[in-house]
């Protein structure tokens, strides 16, 4: 029987910590029997990796895959606990730990080709032996020092128009206008814009499709060490509104999104060894008639602030997501 029954770690459940915030927590662990020159420790790692493969000498006679990569260690931190008289008796042992995490830190993150982690190891150690161990997963929100007030456009206003054809000869003209007080957000913000649709056709839109993308730069190497890059998005939220804007007639679309408690900041505000990323608002209103859309792109920034205090973490609560829409429909 191993004189180890459990090990645990204890941690806030479902919390979010600040990059520069401290982190606290308990370790239990409950023993079988006595236990002599025992090494419980626990540890706090931050680590990045990304991985693709990419075709080369595609414009030669010849080409071949290799595969691109990239890795970042972003925290290494261990806490050995001090065990009176080297021995631990038979039940349960609490010890209390914390850490400072580093201030310039990336948010947690996960995709196909890349991800950010975090996690803190509770172990025991017996004689070199790893007798056990528990390891809990952490949602990390980095941070930057761009204020929120510092918006690239403030108000912001994006209009696209198309002039389309339909029933052989005739013409016509959509516009679709999208405004937002500001374009620089913090995760967990309520994301309010506001769509005009002008349709200048005999024809009804029947759909307007909102939806934020994150937009990823991945930075790697190939066998070789030469420098290469892939680019990839994924779609954040969505909303699709059934509108039925009548020929010649304008429809307004308040919408809102609610951002995730969790999001990498806009690479122009931190530079990240392996990721860079960056964000875009996609209103686009389809044109049943035709395979055609009006699409209108707005850019958005993501920001957080550093870490007041010493602690500092956000509970997860509920799950963020689309919060709500309101037409409102007027003739020519």
């Amino acid at each position: 029987m191993s004189m180890v029954r459990s090990i645990e770690l204890v941690l806030p459940k479902d919390a979010v910590y600040l990059a520069g915030s401290n982190l606290q927590g308990q370790v239990i662990l409950t023993l079988n029997s006595t236990l002599v020159d025992p090494v419980v420790k626990v540890e706090l790692v931050g680590r990045g990796y990304v991985e693709w493969n990419e075709e080369i000498g595609a414009s030669r006679d010849y080409s071949r895959e290799v595969i691109c990569n990239n890795k970042a260690d972003y925290v290494h931190k261990t806490k050995t606990f001090p065990v009176q008289d080297n021995w631990l008796s038979a039940g349960s042992h609490t010890f209390d730990f914390h850490f400072n995490l580093p201030p310039r830190l990336p948010s947690t993150f996960s995709s196909k080709t890349g991800h950010i982690s975090y996690f803190i190891q509770a172990s025991c150690l017996g004689r070199e032996h790893v007798l056990a161990k528990k390891r809990t997963y952490l949602l990390i929100q980095g941070t930057s020092d761009f204020h929120p007030d510092q918006s690239f456009q403030d108000p912001l206003f994006v209009q696209a128009e198309k002039k389309v054809s339909y029933r052989c000869c005739r013409r016509g003209r959509v516009c679709l206008q999208v405004r937002m007080d500001r374009n620089t957000f913090m995760p967990g913000e309520k994301v309010v814009f506001t769509s005009e649709i002008h349709n200048q056709t005999s024809k009804c839109l029947r759909t307007v499709v909102f939806a934020l993308y994150a937009h990823m730069q991945y930075e790697g190497f190939t066998p070789m060490a030469e420098r290469r890059w892939r680019g990839d998005s994924h779609e954040l939220l969505r909303q699709e509104a059934n509108t039925q804007i009548a020929a010649f007639s304008s429809t307004t679309v308040v919408s809102t999104f609610s951002l995730p408690l969790v999001l990498s900041v806009s690479s122009a505000l931190l530079d990240d060894q392996i990721m860079r990323t960056s964000y875009e608002l996609v209103v686009t209103v389809h044109l049943p008639w035709s395979l055609a859309s009006v699409k209108a792109k707005v850019p958005i920034v993501i920001t957080s602030m550093p870490a007041e205090s010493s602690s500092c973490q956000l509970s997860l609560g509920g799950e963020p997501g689309p919060a709500g829409l309101r037409a409102q429909t007027s003739r020519y």
